[in-house]
């Protein structure tokens, strides 16, 4: 399945000068906000004999018109804030107004097609194109797919394509709203038009062809009782589809009653020979199962059983078979077995694991070996006997992508990015090992201006840890930097250097960025992502608070001028930092967060974060652990909390907006000083992927609008300015 785009972002800066807002204005503005009064009931829950109330249980009811009419009321209090500060439509404008160029993914060939994805600038959905290969070119390419027809408002996406391995037909997704549940049509790939009926309810799926007989996909039964963006999902099932028959007679090839798992995918290899499958119970460890499609009534063998290690199959050669694991390398490692003695003891190391942590791709004969380097990327091409070719020369400190392809390719597209240089896509050969450019971003951003430097710190426990700051040179450390730091730390995610259109507008207000890699996070394997799990997890939050003092210590902000942003577990990040440490920041973005840590696995898929979090359900231990640290549980009064926008979808079905929804009402019920307690709620949105462009604007110069103004600047900060694109 191809990937989108590579996206780049831009650079501003915007005009006005500074001026520091009035603590009586701060005062005066604040108390104008009336929060709509949110009813409490009498709901408790007993947790090993501790009573604990949750009186905003009613708003876990999306489907309730009382939750309706609330979001709505809610949404009334934040907007009519965000729109009295005086440089919000400015920041709007400016985002537009440079967020308007044309962006264009790398190229792949499908049957006797290139495509490649295409925005012109402000449209909301990428474009897929396609020309005839070597008759056309992108200048007189055709429009294979728009999405951007697909709804009105722009927020139905695209979520994934499958071509058969001839070209011929095409499988794709559809997300409506933002939500994870998603639809499947079948089009022929040459004259465009549809086969047969579209498959609904499909979830946390690829789409992987068996020839042009038909594909294999992943779902969930449907919720029977309560609804389908926050009933729990607990058993998925691979299907296999034949094209113009009923779903309803749809195979079920793996899961059910007979393998009971939460996560199942699978696939069929590139030789067409192997049905592999890969199953799960939670967001760490997988069993991996294998099937010969070449042999009639051929049963699944099991490669490896149990949930203790990561592994996938990355190529195979007749009876051979490459494996990337992290059994006994949690570091990861390539390993070679044969069909169908695959068990564990009969693995060879091809690429041994090493002291950084691994990637791997393949492409053109060759593997691709990505490390991770204190979450900076360096890449290796190695032939199928693990020897080393080549070390592929990269711009500098950065991130990369793309390196995979078909074992046939001669040449392949990676792109590269780092917070000062924009994504861009070079053309690799995989022979010569010569990388050319092949298409540069077009943003308006001279990345000499700028310096982006990486530093370790000091943890609470005595743990180095590294933060890359990037900001505009020549900016003094005398403390009063307006400063935003980000951080993630969970399910073994690596935070490496990326380039953002909305980063940029903060650095041009002269702004400092500050990206923290904590513990939880993979940026060191999974010995550093284990360190922040479970009742460890007070290590990621400690991480969080010693970044927020470094950069205080050093000078580069103060606690009046810092901001602490982060999304999903971030925005668990974020709201656990701010309950503990209200006085470290001015400011707090927790965005779509796991913030009731007590009933989190109670919705959709939550259950299966229990391998980084743990339940209220396991133990007298862990649910006291958990109450310890749970945003929502950890909302005192008389506490002065630094103003605070929490922001989620209404479509949110990976982590519910009721952990938003009850954490904002509690936060306003409770706190009594001068600073806002907002919920910002889009609508028809949902935990982030396929967001159409306008959204992403309006909600981006909202947070930046908002920090600013609750760091004091009744104006921005720098006077905007024209910048010239690097390259």
């Amino acid at each position: 399945m191809k990937k989108g785009p590579w996206i780049t972002g831009l650079a501003i800066a915007l005009s006005v000068a500074c001026t520091e807002k009035p603590k009586e204005k701060e005062e005066s503005m604040s108390a104008e906000l009336n929060y709509p009064e949110t009813r409490k009931d009498s709901t408790v829950d007993d947790y090993f004999g501790t009573q604990v109330m949750d009186p905003y249980r009613w708003l876990e009811d999306d489907r309730s018109p009382e939750t309706e009419a609330w979001v709505k009321a809610e949404n009334e209090v934040s907007f009519g804030y965000l729109e009295t500060i005086p440089y919000r439509d400015e920041l709007k404008e400016k985002l537009t107004e440079l967020w308007n160029y044309e962006k264009v993914g790398a190229p792949f060939e499908e049957g006797d097609y290139t495509y490649f994805y295409k925005n012109n600038g402000l449209q909301n959905q990428y474009v897929i194109y396609r020309f005839k290969t070597g008759e056309g070119n992108m200048d007189n390419a055709e429009v294979f797919l728009d999405p951007n027809t697909f709804a009105a408002d722009g927020s139905t996406s695209l979520g994934g394509m499958s071509f058969t391995k001839d070209g011929s037909l095409c499988a794709y997704q559809i997300s409506e709203g933002g939500s994870d549940w998603r639809k499947v049509i079948i089009i022929d790939a040459v004259s465009k038009e549809q086969i047969g009926d579209t498959l609904v309810d499909v979830k946390f799926s690829g789409l992987s062809w068996r020839g042009n007989e038909g594909f294999y996909y992943s779902s969930y039964d449907k919720p029977v009782n309560g609804s389908q963006l926050t009933a729990m999902t607990d058993m998925h099932k691979l299907y296999f589809h034949r094209l113009e028959t009923p779903q309803s007679e749809d195979e079920l090839v793996f899961g059910g009653d007979a393998m009971k798992r939460r996560y199942i995918s699978g696939y069929v290899t590139e030789d067409g020979k192997y049905l592999v499958i890969s199953a799960a119970e939670s967001t760490t460890g997988n069993e991996l199962y294998i099937k010969r499609l070449d042999m009639p009534n051929a049963a699944f063998k099991s490669i490896i059983t149990g949930f203790d290690s990561e592994q996938g199959i990355i190529h195979t050669d007749g009876d051979m078979i490459w494996i990337k694991t992290n059994l006994n390398a949690p570091n990861g490692r390539v390993v070679k077995t044969t069909f169908p003695a695959m068990d564990p003891e009969n693995w060879v190391d091809v690429i041994p694991e090493t002291e950084n942590v691994l990637e791997i791709g393949s492409a053109g004969g060759k593997f691709f070996a990505t490390y991770m380097i204190d979450a900076v990327h360096k890449v290796y091409q190695y032939n199928v006997d693990g020897q080393m070719e080549r070390e592929i020369e990269l711009p500098g400190p950065g991130s990369v992508g793309g390196f995979g392809g078909k074992w046939d390719d001669k040449e392949l597209y990676y792109s590269f990015t780092s917070y000062i240089y924009p994504g861009t896509t070079f053309k690799y050969n995989i022979e010569s090992g010569a990388s050319e450019l092949y298409r540069k971003s077009a943003v308006n951003f001279d990345p000499e201006l700028y310096e982006s430097k990486q530093v370790f710190y000091t943890s609470k426990d005595g743990t180095k840890v590294p933060m890359i700051i990037t900001y505009k040179k020549g900016i003094q450390l005398d403390g009063t930097n307006p400063t935003m730091l980000y951080g993630y730390g969970g399910f073994n995610v690596s935070l490496t250097p990326y380039f953002s259109t909305s980063n940029i507008v903060w650095l041009q207000q002269g702004g400092v960025y500050a990206v923290a890699n904590l513990r939880g996070g993979g940026e060191y394997g999974e010995k550093w992502h284990e360190a922040g799990t479970l009742m460890k997890k007070q290590n990621v939050f400690d991480d969080f608070i010693a970044a927020g003092e470094y950069l205080i210590a050093q000078k580069y902000t103060s606690s009046e001028k810092l901001a602490i942003s982060g999304g999903s577990n971030g925005g668990l990040l974020v709201a656990a930092t701010m309950t503990q440490r209200p006085d470290l920041m001015a400011v707090a973005l927790p965005a779509v967060g796991v913030l009731d840590m007590l009933r989190y696995h109670k919705f959709t898929a939550g259950a299966g974060w229990h391998t980084d979090y743990g339940t209220a359900d396991d133990s007298q231990e862990m649910f006291q652990y958990l109450y310890g640290y749970s945003p929502l549980h950890n909302v005192k009064e008389g506490v002065e909390y630094p103003a605070t926008m929490v922001t989620t979808g209404d479509h949110d079905d990976r982590v519910v907006p009721a952990h938003s929804f009850k954490f904002a009402a509690e936060l306003q019920a409770k706190y009594s000083g001068s600073r806002p307690m907002l919920i910002r709620i889009e609508t028809n949105a949902g935990h982030g992927a396929g967001k159409p462009t306008d959204k992403i604007i309006q909600e981006q110069a909202d947070k930046w609008a908002f920090s600013l103004y609750n760091m004091g600047y009744m104006s921005l900060p720098h006077p905007y300015s024209t910048e010239t694109a690097a390259h």
